[in-house]
């Protein structure tokens, strides 16, 4: 077995949080290491848990669209990795989902993403995916994702594609008149080379 399959088994059959989530352990993650794309994500979500199909929602309908991509494409792990910073369904709060649980990022995080060496452009979801990839900055999401040249071709801060963020999409038209073309063809244009 393969230093990767030894891990990915390992991610799979994890329980370290299992106290603190509500329907039990069941991580969700879409990796191999010939994945070009990284989509760094927040936690699934309830319909994702009982499913185990990541964005398996209308997040998923909303995020294929940005990224201009068929589910065939996007479910290909050769083609796109998902790792969210949690790997497990966290709960729900009053406002929508708990927070992703501090421990899969911990302990599972770093090996996995070295586990990627061929990733050209990562898509950073959510603020907690955010705070890890472009370090614990005072920047607000807003700001974060105007500045995407900032960071551009290699990573891009994206708004959750929730459909809790539609008032945030009608506030920041330039997002999708602006960005989202120039995300197509990057998404286009890295999934179009073939693997080094």
């Amino acid at each position: 077995m393969s230093l990767f399959s030894k891990l990915l088994a390992e991610v799979k059959s994890c329980t370290l949080c299992s106290k603190h989530l509500p329907l039990g352990p069941r991580p969700v993650v879409q990796i191999h290491p010939e994945a070009r794309i990284l989509i760094a994500g927040q936690a699934p979500g309830k319909r994702v848990h009982d499913t185990g199909i990541p964005f398996n929602d209308p997040s998923g309908d909303r995020l294929r669209e940005w990224m201009g991509v068929s589910k065939e494409v996007f479910y290909d792990e050769k083609q796109i990795a998902l790792l969210p910073m949690g790997f497990c369904f966290p709960g729900t709060g009053k406002s929508g989902d708990l927070p992703p649980r501090p421990e899969c990022a911990q302990r599972w995080r770093e090996q996995l993403l070295a586990q990627l060496p061929n990733i050209k452009l990562i898509l950073v979801l959510g603020k907690h995916a955010q705070s890890y990839h472009f370090g614990k900055n005072k920047l607000s999401l807003t700001e974060l994702a105007a500045g995407w040249q900032d960071y551009w071709p290699n990573k891009v801060p994206l708004p959750h594609p929730s459909p809790r963020n539609n008032i945030w999409l009608k506030r920041n038209p330039w997002f999708e008149q602006e960005l989202i073309p120039q995300l197509q063809t990057r998404v286009d244009e890295v999934l179009s080379r073939p693997v080094d």
